[in-house]
């Protein structure tokens, strides 16, 4: 018999305070309590998907993350230089007419916006057609490489 108001108890107070690695866990614990018919007593208490709780009961078996990560290492986007080898090239050559500063200073001052670059960089400009070659990059993208460069 599966005390299925003690689980919610358990989940009310603790379970939903959790990140998501803590709640699959905390879950995945609770199934392997209760036994037989565990995976669909506590899916339906937690709200959280059969496959979810499977999967925290794979990483009770794993090996424990690092401190401070939630997830397995290789998740995520790739950086745009690893994907595009051509965007910091073109980007310094754009860049180079509008910098100030001390060039022997690592910190340089960029005159364009953030906006503008990317503009140019995909060559969505009045002629269509772009000098760099076409990276498909928005605004916001384009700030990391320009920060990494010194911007």
């Amino acid at each position: 018999m599966i005390d299925e108001a003690a689980i919610r108890l358990r989940w009310d107070t603790v379970g939903s305070r959790l990140d998501e690695r803590g709640r699959r866990l905390f879950a995945a614990a609770e199934v392997r309590t209760a036994g037989r018919g565990g995976l669909a007593t506590v899916s339906k208490i937690t709200g959280l998907a059969r496959s979810t709780i499977n999967r925290g009961k794979a990483d009770l078996d794993a090996q424990p993350l690092p401190k401070g990560r939630v997830r397995r290492a290789g998740g995520g986007r790739r950086p745009l230089c690893e994907n595009d080898p051509g965007l910091i090239p073109a980007l310094k050559r754009l860049v180079e007419p509008a910098t100030l500063g001390d060039p022997v200073r690592p910190l340089i001052w960029v005159s364009k916006s953030m906006e503008k670059l990317a503009t140019t960089l995909n060559g969505d400009g009045a002629s269509g057609q772009c000098r760099y070659g076409a990276h498909g990059v928005g605004e916001a993208r384009v700030l990391a490489p320009v920060q990494s460069q010194g911007g």
